[in-house]
């Protein structure tokens, strides 16, 4: 174990990298479960307010984001601090992308509907950098072999067309797949060839007079979120916590 540990992480200076990942993913974990034991008012962890004014998580996580960033480009590539960066970085990153969906909004969503979406960030963000530090590449290069590496043409050839199936996975209204086919080509293939999502950009664009393709686009549509929907959300309570029911209105 400490062989591969030291051939796969340590030696091809992934180190930082796994540092900043285990930083971030525990600072998140730490930082639900305080935010979900204030909600529930046990413990000793109380909301900051000084003068009133509430200070949310993700202003100190700027701060040591900010921090860490610049001072990685400052340290060497090796050694104890580019690992001190690194875990700097990543708890800022952690508390920054906990409350990404009050960036996204300008609103305080945290425990609301809005709010999965940085619960939903934070695992895809865990999730491309576990693939980074495995091996993989942006847009396939690590599957090319090294003579195609030097072969200019056949390298920017290899990269271009990757790109485009990434873009044609964005527009099918597919933005999770995008960004994971940007390190796994072969998932780019198989969300390009698959039907849009029927509210995409390219369903309006080219299921406009093809009533066939928009009926079967939305009957895959609903068969898909029917299947997958309610097991992501039971994961998303799970690690994140629900959202606040809205009230019933009465009628």
């Amino acid at each position: 174990m400490g062989h591969w540990f030291y051939r796969n992480i340590v030696e091809p200076g992934k180190l930082p990298m796994l540092l900043a990942l285990a930083s971030f993913v525990i600072t998140f974990l730490a930082t639900r479960t305080i935010t979900r034991l204030i909600r529930a008012g046990r413990g000793p962890f109380k909301n900051v307010s000084p003068g009133g004014m509430h200070i949310h998580h993700v202003v100190p996580g700027v701060i040591l984001t900010v921090i860490g960033g610049f001072a990685a480009l400052g340290s060497s590539e090796h050694g104890p601090s580019a690992a001190i960066c690194a875990v700097i970085f990543g708890i800022g990153a952690g508390l920054v992308l906990d409350e990404f969906a009050l960036i996204l909004h300008l609103d305080d969503v945290y425990w609301t509907e809005q709010g999965r979406q940085s619960v939903e960030v934070v695992v895809l963000t865990a999730a491309l950098a576990l693939l980074v530090i495995s091996g993989f590449s942006p847009l396939g290069v690590n599957q090319m072999t090294p003579d195609e590496r030097q072969d200019r043409a056949s390298l920017i050839a290899t990269l271009a067309v990757n790109f485009l199936l990434v873009l044609v996975v964005l527009f099918k209204g597919k933005p999770r797949m995008a960004l994971i086919s940007i390190l796994l080509p072969f998932v780019a293939i198989f969300g390009a060839v698959r039907l849009a999502r029927p509210a995409s950009p390219w369903a309006r664009r080219f299921y406009r007079k093809r009533p066939k393709a928009r009926a079967r686009a939305r009957l895959r549509s609903f068969h898909h979120d029917l299947r997958w929907d309610r097991p992501r959300r039971k994961f998303q309570d799970l690690i994140g916590g629900a959202p606040d029911r809205l009230p019933v209105r009465k009628r």
